[in-house]
Protein backbone atom coordinates (compact mmCIF):
# COMPACT_ATOMS: atom_id res chain seq x y z
CA UNK A 1 0.00 0.00 0.00
CA UNK A 2 1.54 3.45 -1.31
CA UNK A 3 0.87 6.00 1.46
CA UNK A 4 1.53 8.99 -0.78
CA UNK A 5 -0.29 7.52 -3.75
CA UNK A 6 -3.35 7.16 -1.61
CA UNK A 7 -3.03 10.24 0.06
CA UNK A 8 -2.09 11.91 -3.37
CA UNK A 9 -5.41 10.45 -4.90
CA UNK A 10 -8.10 11.43 -1.53
CA UNK A 11 -6.31 14.48 -0.44
CA UNK A 12 -8.38 17.36 -2.26
CA UNK A 13 -12.09 15.57 -2.13
CA UNK A 14 -11.57 15.23 1.81
CA UNK A 15 -9.65 18.81 1.63
CA UNK A 16 -13.39 19.52 0.27
CA UNK A 17 -15.14 17.60 2.86
CA UNK A 18 -13.19 19.44 5.81
CA UNK A 19 -13.81 23.31 4.47
CA UNK A 20 -17.22 22.44 5.10
CA UNK A 21 -16.93 20.47 8.58
CA UNK A 22 -14.34 22.92 10.07
CA UNK A 23 -15.65 26.11 8.62
CA UNK A 24 -12.95 27.84 6.57
CA UNK A 25 -10.22 27.10 4.45
CA UNK A 26 -7.47 27.82 6.91
CA UNK A 27 -8.34 25.21 9.11
CA UNK A 28 -9.47 22.99 6.89
CA UNK A 29 -5.31 22.97 5.61
CA UNK A 30 -4.20 22.47 9.31
CA UNK A 31 -6.46 19.88 9.48
CA UNK A 32 -5.87 17.90 6.15
CA UNK A 33 -2.32 18.20 7.02
CA UNK A 34 -3.31 16.62 10.65
CA UNK A 35 -4.81 14.08 9.46
CA UNK A 36 -2.80 12.97 7.10
CA UNK A 37 -0.12 12.46 9.92
CA UNK A 38 -2.29 10.23 11.74
CA UNK A 39 -3.42 8.79 8.87
CA UNK A 40 0.31 7.40 8.07
CA UNK A 41 1.15 6.81 12.11
CA UNK A 42 -2.08 4.38 12.06
CA UNK A 43 -1.78 3.03 8.44
CA UNK A 44 -1.72 -0.29 9.76
CA UNK A 45 -5.14 0.07 11.39
CA UNK A 46 -6.57 0.71 7.51
CA UNK A 47 -7.67 -3.09 6.50
CA UNK A 48 -9.15 -2.04 3.18
CA UNK A 49 -7.24 0.56 0.34
CA UNK A 50 -10.84 1.34 -0.92
CA UNK A 51 -12.14 2.99 2.00
CA UNK A 52 -9.08 5.07 2.54
CA UNK A 53 -10.38 8.42 1.67
CA UNK A 54 -13.62 7.92 4.22
CA UNK A 55 -11.03 6.77 6.77
CA UNK A 56 -9.14 10.05 6.36
CA UNK A 57 -12.17 12.05 6.39
CA UNK A 58 -13.37 10.75 9.37
CA UNK A 59 -10.19 11.51 10.82
CA UNK A 60 -9.84 14.63 9.51
CA UNK A 61 -13.14 15.80 11.08
CA UNK A 62 -12.42 14.12 14.39
CA UNK A 63 -9.25 16.72 14.50
CA UNK A 64 -11.28 19.52 13.11
CA UNK A 65 -13.85 18.84 15.85
CA UNK A 66 -10.88 18.86 18.82
CA UNK A 67 -9.75 21.63 16.86
CA UNK A 68 -13.39 23.62 17.50
CA UNK A 69 -13.83 22.83 21.11
CA UNK A 70 -9.96 23.66 21.89
CA UNK A 71 -11.05 27.21 19.61
CA UNK A 72 -14.39 26.89 21.93
CA UNK A 73 -12.08 26.32 25.69
CA UNK A 74 -9.42 29.09 24.83
CA UNK A 75 -11.44 31.99 25.96
CA UNK A 76 -12.26 29.58 29.77
CA UNK A 77 -8.56 29.37 30.06
CA UNK A 78 -7.62 32.79 29.22
CA UNK A 79 -9.89 34.04 32.02
CA UNK A 80 -8.57 31.64 34.18
CA UNK A 81 -5.19 32.62 34.14
CA UNK A 82 -5.99 36.21 34.04
CA UNK A 83 -7.86 35.44 37.17
CA UNK A 84 -5.07 33.79 38.69
CA UNK A 85 -3.29 36.54 38.41
CA UNK A 86 -5.02 38.65 39.44
CA UNK A 87 -6.43 40.73 36.38
CA UNK A 88 -9.65 42.72 34.90
CA UNK A 89 -10.08 42.61 31.65
CA UNK A 90 -12.97 43.60 28.87
CA UNK A 91 -14.87 40.45 27.26
CA UNK A 92 -13.73 39.13 23.85
CA UNK A 93 -13.72 36.19 21.53
CA UNK A 94 -16.43 34.07 20.65
CA UNK A 95 -19.91 35.74 21.61
CA UNK A 96 -22.84 34.16 23.97
CA UNK A 97 -24.63 32.64 21.04
CA UNK A 98 -21.28 30.74 19.32
CA UNK A 99 -20.83 29.46 23.47
CA UNK A 100 -24.58 28.37 23.54
CA UNK A 101 -24.06 26.65 19.76
CA UNK A 102 -20.81 24.80 21.25
CA UNK A 103 -22.72 23.86 24.52
CA UNK A 104 -25.71 22.71 22.78
CA UNK A 105 -23.73 20.19 20.04
CA UNK A 106 -21.79 19.08 23.28
CA UNK A 107 -25.09 18.52 24.85
CA UNK A 108 -26.80 17.23 21.56
CA UNK A 109 -23.39 14.83 21.02
CA UNK A 110 -23.95 13.12 24.82
CA UNK A 111 -27.37 12.70 24.05
CA UNK A 112 -26.84 10.71 20.56
CA UNK A 113 -24.30 8.59 22.90
CA UNK A 114 -26.73 8.25 25.60
CA UNK A 115 -29.41 6.81 23.63
CA UNK A 116 -26.97 4.38 21.29
CA UNK A 117 -27.49 0.62 22.81
CA UNK A 118 -24.89 -0.23 25.18
CA UNK A 119 -23.40 -2.76 22.45
CA UNK A 120 -22.38 0.55 20.15
CA UNK A 121 -21.94 2.70 22.93
CA UNK A 122 -19.31 0.91 24.73
CA UNK A 123 -16.91 0.38 21.24
CA UNK A 124 -17.99 3.91 19.99
CA UNK A 125 -16.38 5.24 23.58
CA UNK A 126 -13.37 3.00 23.09
CA UNK A 127 -12.56 3.77 19.59
CA UNK A 128 -13.83 7.46 19.11
CA UNK A 129 -13.25 9.05 22.18
CA UNK A 130 -10.49 7.17 24.03
CA UNK A 131 -9.13 6.55 20.65
CA UNK A 132 -7.79 2.45 21.16
CA UNK A 133 -7.10 0.65 17.94
CA UNK A 134 -9.84 -1.49 16.40
CA UNK A 135 -8.12 -4.61 17.65
CA UNK A 136 -7.52 -2.70 21.17
CA UNK A 137 -11.29 -2.48 21.49
CA UNK A 138 -12.36 -5.85 20.21
CA UNK A 139 -10.10 -7.52 22.70
CA UNK A 140 -11.26 -5.54 25.74
CA UNK A 141 -14.42 -6.37 24.86
CA UNK A 142 -14.48 -9.71 23.77
CA UNK A 143 -15.89 -9.21 20.47
CA UNK A 144 -14.08 -10.48 16.56
CA UNK A 145 -12.81 -7.06 14.86
CA UNK A 146 -15.79 -7.77 12.35
CA UNK A 147 -18.01 -7.24 15.37
CA UNK A 148 -16.42 -4.28 16.74
CA UNK A 149 -16.56 -2.89 12.60
CA UNK A 150 -20.22 -3.55 13.00
CA UNK A 151 -21.12 -2.24 15.79
CA UNK A 152 -18.93 1.32 15.18
CA UNK A 153 -20.23 1.71 12.16
CA UNK A 154 -24.03 0.89 13.32
CA UNK A 155 -23.15 4.02 16.48
CA UNK A 156 -21.19 6.37 14.00
CA UNK A 157 -24.46 5.79 11.59
CA UNK A 158 -26.89 6.48 14.56
CA UNK A 159 -24.95 9.36 16.51
CA UNK A 160 -25.06 10.61 12.51
CA UNK A 161 -28.60 9.95 12.29
CA UNK A 162 -29.42 11.51 15.97
CA UNK A 163 -27.42 14.83 15.08
CA UNK A 164 -29.19 15.75 11.54
CA UNK A 165 -32.45 15.09 12.72
CA UNK A 166 -32.03 17.55 16.03
CA UNK A 167 -30.42 20.28 14.35
CA UNK A 168 -32.79 19.58 11.00
CA UNK A 169 -35.61 19.95 13.96
CA UNK A 170 -33.71 23.09 15.55
CA UNK A 171 -33.84 24.72 11.88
Amino acid sequence: MNFERLANEHKDAVYRQLIRACGNREDAEDVLIEALLKAYQHLDQLKDVVAFRSWLAQIGKRVCWQLKEKEALAPVLQLSMLEEEGMDFAVEGPGLEAEVEVRRMKELLREAVRRMPEANRSVFELRDIEELSGEEVSRKLGISEAAMKSRLHRGRKLIREFMESALLAKG
